[in-house]
């Protein structure tokens, strides 16, 4: 069941305000408490909401650079081999499987430059690994999100 109206006013609170209660999205939406905790429910069970978790500053926690790989893999070593051996690199905070000239992308968080070159030879020290492309970001301009994509899917509706 996609997201409706009273759904994405309630991912919209808790987006912008994401210690708020339940108590207080009901009052603020205007249904009962009971309403706002079964549709959270449902939005965590169907895999909509993945967590409630605070959202990280890599750059506070020590970890300034951030930077894109794209990883060449080699044939036949398959996508999860590399991925198994890339989420025991605490750096790496997401990988993809891409199409193009790369295989996989990688985002990475490092303390400086230097760092970073460490953690490119953590990433090929896996025989799956080939190469590597890395892309350094100098500012980001539009943080990940995901609120526009919600309001959109309420509207395509």
């Amino acid at each position: 069941m996609p997201v409706d109206d009273l759904d994405a006013r309630i991912l919209t609170l808790l987006a912008e305000e994401p210690r708020i209660g339940v108590l207080e999205i009901s009052r603020r939406v205007g249904v009962a408490r009971a309403t706002v905790h079964s549709r959270l429910r449902r939005l965590q069970a169907d895999g909509t909401v993945r967590g409630f978790g605070p959202e990280l500053d890599t750059a506070e926690l020590g970890y300034p650079v951030t930077a894109f790989c794209t990883l060449e893999i080699r044939q036949g070593a398959g996508h999860d081999t590399a991925a198994e051996h890339l989420v025991g690199i605490p750096e790496v905070l997401e990988a993809h499987t891409i199409t193009g000239p790369g295989d996989l992308l990688v985002r990475v968080a490092a303390r400086s430059n230097s760092d970073l070159q460490r953690i490119i030879d953590l990433v090929v020290a896996d025989e799956s690994v080939i190469r590597v492309a890395t892309t350094i970001v100098l500012r980001t301009q539009i943080p990940a999100r995901t609120l526009p994509l919600l309001h959109a899917a309420v509207i395509d509706e």
